[in-house]
């Protein structure tokens, strides 16, 4: 761990008795430092399209942040500033084994996410080992949120998956959908002229020329996909939460 001259004058200077004399730019600078001193959680979550990064401090979200692929010198950057004791990484790509090791030597608690993580969750999927290591984290958040509680998962990312947790923490399964994206570039991939359009605009509930009839077609269409699962599986159970 590194510290600047002015942090490691400023813990030199500090003694018991003065604390309680302390100016505020010192105390800016003690909870600057505050996080090189806590344990911190990092967690890292590669989706299909972007990384998402997190650390946590006793249970605080300290720091998030996206990008592409996460590399050796995000990791450095990360464990420069904070004291990173532990470190969950789920991915729903191939991870070069080489970046595993690399954190695995970091960090001393490092878990990578997989079919044969010990989770506080029942999974009565048909194919446990083919099934999305970000719905098994999204699954496992909701349990620890509502334990006693009916919960359909839903993540909207590159594909939108709908997932069903039973009270109790049983996992019955879900479906998988193309997310907004896929579906803009499947209208433009499989037609003739249909332009690929961006999926930030104006758009009403009827398109009123190409650009917000596609736009419409596909947001709209999302809508009522979801709105159409909330309202199936709340006639099955009524108390259904939607997280």
């Amino acid at each position: 761990m590194n510290l600047s001259g002015q942090e490691c004058a400023f813990l030199k200077s500090v003694k018991k008795k003065e604390i309680i004399r302390i100016s505020s730019k010192a105390i800016e600078l003690f909870l600057y430092l505050c996080p090189k001193f806590a344990n911190v959680n990092l967690i890292i979550d590669q989706g299909n399209t972007t990384t998402k990064v997190a650390l946590f401090c006793q249970d605080k979200l300290e720091y998030v942040m996206t990008v592409v692929k996460p590399d050796k010198r995000l990791v450095d950057t990360l464990l420069d500033k904070y004291r990173v004791t532990s470190c969950i990484y789920s991915s729903v790509v191939d991870v070069p084994f080489c970046f595993l090791d690399y954190l695995q030597e970091r960090i001393s608690r490092f878990c990578f996410l997989d079919a044969d993580t010990p989770i506080p969750v029942k999974i009565e999927y048909g194919t446990p080992t083919t099934l999305g290591r970000d719905r098994i984290a999204g699954v496992v958040g909701a349990f620890y949120e509502k334990p006693d509680c009916d919960i359909l998962i839903i993540d909207a990312g590159t594909a939108i998956t709908y997932d069903l947790l039973l009270k109790r923490g049983v996992f019955i399964g879900g479906n998988i959908a193309p997310g907004i994206r896929m579906r803009l570039k499947a209208l433009n991939h499989f037609t003739g002229k249909l332009p690929l359009i961006e999926k930030v605009g104006d758009f009403s509930l009827m398109g009123t020329d190409t650009e917000t009839a596609i736009r419409a077609g596909v947001i709209q269409g999302v809508l009522f996909e979801m709105e159409g699962y909330i309202r199936e599986l709340k006639a099955i159970y009524p108390d259904l939460l939607v997280f």
